[in-house]
């Protein structure tokens, strides 16, 4: 059997919004809807019942996102209900493992168009209670919030294991000595490069507004902070801690998707290609450690591709905290930061769980194709301990 090529055609995501912001009036599903008929309605040439699938990531699932958004998002974007969905949970690597797994399916035959994606509303996550183990219980119920981190902990876990996700980054920070100085002096660069960016219009091509949504950029960017701003926040997790609420990504709301295809689903968009997929790696590690999850996988993706990091064009790392961005770095010594997240990272733009992954995906296709040709590399850590990675090349 031969393995197809697979390009990406089109990608677009929302403006990413922050926590009881912009977007917090916006269903997931609604935001999902509106990236993929953004997708389809660029594509003019390609006819919406080609669609072989439409995968999309979601790292909640407890709310609105419920009953497979990804098919929800079919339905009220006016696809024909021939066109299937499927969502997949790699919890913040899902809309990357929605990439992965569409392009997997174009790869193996058995699809030649798909869209992938990701959504996450962490605005509108709900508060969760389990069933009472017996019949009319005279205590108490335990609400969760469900939108970030652990709930509902099997008490089997061992403790080290089930941290908060800000201790985890401490855990990072503490393995390879990156004081907060540094992690700050990263978040600043983070703010800046993506305002630089959204100021030099470098986003104008793939961010879709909502329609009767006043946000037309990243909501959480700021364009005026500095070291001494970062300096006068606290720790958030230990009393002399180095993680803080301004070196560490935000809470946020939004949704990306991408268009991928084989030559024959080409031919019918009528486009050229933004960016084929050359290759993909997941792997896992300590639970408390998942910071460090991209390294191997990286690692992996990079050898599987046969490229190594002086190939890379560009690489969009996420940015969860940066000491965990900070530590993976320290990892790839032979890597040229100068090539990492040029256009801004998480800690400015957002981290909407589930969509992600399919962020970072698509700023690498389109950055590659304003490049003209290249090697782009898109890699997420993972909460309980995963990486997962994806090359590719123009």
């Amino acid at each position: 059997m031969s393995i197809r090529d697979v390009y990406i055609v089109d990608a677009v995501r929302t403006p990413i919004g922050k926590f009881g912001g912009a977007l917090s009036s916006v269903r997931p599903d609604d935001l999902a809807a509106h990236v993929l008929r953004s997708l389809v309605d660029r594509t003019p040439d390609l006819d919406p019942s080609r669609i072989d699938d439409v995968v999309f990531g979601d790292a909640n699932g407890a709310g609105e996102d419920n009953r497979d958004v990804a098919r929800m998002a079919v339905l009220l974007a006016g696809l024909p209900v021939s066109v299937p969905g499927v969502t997949v949970n790699r919890l913040c690597g899902s809309g990357l493992e929605a990439v992965v797994q569409a392009a997997r399916a174009i790869a193996l035959g058995d699809a030649s168009v798909a869209v992938a994606g990701g959504v996450e509303s962490m605005s509108r996550a709900p508060w969760v209670m389990q069933k009472p183990e017996r019949a009319f219980p005279a205590g108490h119920q335990q609400l969760h919030s469900t939108t970030l981190g652990w709930r509902m902990t099997n008490p089997r876990m061992p403790a080290e294991w089930t941290v908060q996700l800000g201790e985890g980054a401490e855990l990072v920070a503490d393995k390879h000595g990156i004081g907060r100085e540094a992690q700050d002096a990263f978040a600043l660069a983070s703010h800046r490069k993506a305002a630089d960016a959204w100021a030099r219009g470098l986003y104008d091509g793939e961010v879709v507004p909502l329609p009767d949504v006043d946000l037309a950029r990243d909501e959480c960017i700021r364009d005026s902070t500095s070291m001494e701003a970062l300096a006068k926040l606290k720790p958030s997790f230990r009393p002399q801690g180095t993680v803080t609420a301004g070196n560490a990504s935000p809470l946020n709301d939004g949704a990306a998707a991408l268009l991928l295809v084989d030559d024959e689903g080409l031919r019918a968009t009528g486009r050229e290609p933004l960016a084929r997929v050359r290759a993909s790696a997941v792997t896992g590690i300590e639970p408390q450690l998942f910071g460090l999850g991209p390294v191997e996988a990286v690692t992996k993706a990079l050898a599987r591709a046969g490229r190594s990091f002086a190939d890379l064009t560009t690489f969009e790392l996420n940015e969860a905290f940066a000491a965990q961005s900070l530590g993976c770095l320290a990892e790839w010594p032979e890597l040229d930061p100068a090539v990492v997240n040029p256009r801004g990272g998480a800690i400015a733009i957002g981290h909407p769980l589930g969509a992600s992954g399919a962020r970072l995906a698509g700023s690498v296709a389109h950055q590659l194709a304003a490049a003209g040709s290249g090697t782009g590399l898109a890699a997420l850590c993972i909460g309980v301990g995963q990486g997962l990675a994806l090359v590719l090349e123009r």
